[in-house]
């Protein structure tokens, strides 16, 4: 699935390079000048804003180092998400992005005595993730919309078995110096396999980067707690910190954004869960074509 995916960002890339050169005179080609024309250093801090006018194809590996009372020893599970985001605007001052997120999930399998005895690899659940809100570079910037889970997993072990959904709210602040707020989604079950369990969960993400100016690139975290509010006690909330590097790069005319970012779980399920987790994300940049 993952050279899948590889196969299909080559062919958009280079879907992009042929377009921008043989439309020279049309509004893309203006598209593609604009990002090139935007310094490295604002162009790392915009893309800090999902509703950000730039299109990016981002490619998210979550490597997860788990423990708990229920197993023995540290078991390590891996999500790898393909989530594009393709914010369009609406009418002249707001944006509207819905993000996909198409997971490919291996977890390990244990036995009653806590054991591993195998390892279940395939597709997660997807994820749909919605925005509404101003079209801004920087300053204080909002957005809300909803945000849907699908039962798509391959195997039952690799995902929920309910259809979720419900709001989602952010609040940044973006200044050339910081980048500071949070991104909140919650999903309750609303249909699905009735002989799984019902699902109640949070995810907020707290964001605070520290710009490095003028190499186009910023230390900080932007790690998720999770709150599984049907979970029993020691095992509802996920809090991890983190530190890591983000830095947006050119390779020829197209900008990428790289993010390496190690993170700990202070608070993790007693009975099994992440202690560590090491998060690299990489998004090649693309023209918005909706664009004037």
């Amino acid at each position: 699935m993952k050279k899948v995916l590889v196969v299909v960002l080559l062919v958009i890339l280079s879907f992009n390079k042929v377009k921008a050169q043989e439309n020279e005179n049309t509004s893309n080609q203006n598209n593609v000048e604009n990002i090139e024309k935007v310094t490295i250093d604002d162009l790392n801090r915009q893309l800090e804003n999902p509703l950000s006018k730039f299109w990016s194809l981002i490619f998210q590996e979550n490597l997860s180092f788990n423990s708990g009372d229920l197993v023995s020893g540290t078991h390590m599970s891996n999500v790898f998400n393909f989530q594009p985001s393709l914010p369009v605007p609406v009418g002249k001052s707001k944006m509207l992005l819905v993000r996909p997120v198409f997971p490919i999930v291996s977890v390990p399998i244990f036995d009653e005595n806590g054991e591993k005895t195998d390892t279940k690899t395939g597709q997660g659940d997807m994820n749909v993730f919605s925005l509404y809100g101003p079209d801004k570079k920087d300053g204080l910037i909002w957005g809300a919309g909803l945000t849907f889970s699908f039962p798509t997993a391959s195997e039952d072990y690799l995902g929920s078995g309910k259809f979720q959904m419900g709001p989602a709210l952010m609040a940044l602040s973006i200044t050339k110096k910081w980048t500071i707020g949070t991104i909140i989604q919650h999903w309750n079950s609303v249909g699905g396999d009735t002989d799984r369990a019902d699902v109640t969960k949070t995810d907020i993400q707290y964001i605070l980067r520290k710009q490095i100016q003028g190499k186009g690139m910023s230390i900080g975290m932007g790690p998720n707690i999770s709150i599984d509010w049907n979970a029993e006690s020691g095992n509802k909330v996920t809090l991890p910190i983190g530190l890591g590097i983000t830095k947006t790069v050119k390779w020829g005319n197209t900008p990428w954004k790289l993010r390496l970012e190690p993170q700990y779980s202070i608070i993790k399920p007693d009975d099994y869960g992440a202690l560590w987790n090491i998060r690299i994300q990489i998004a090649p940049i693309v023209s918005n074509p909706f664009l004037k």
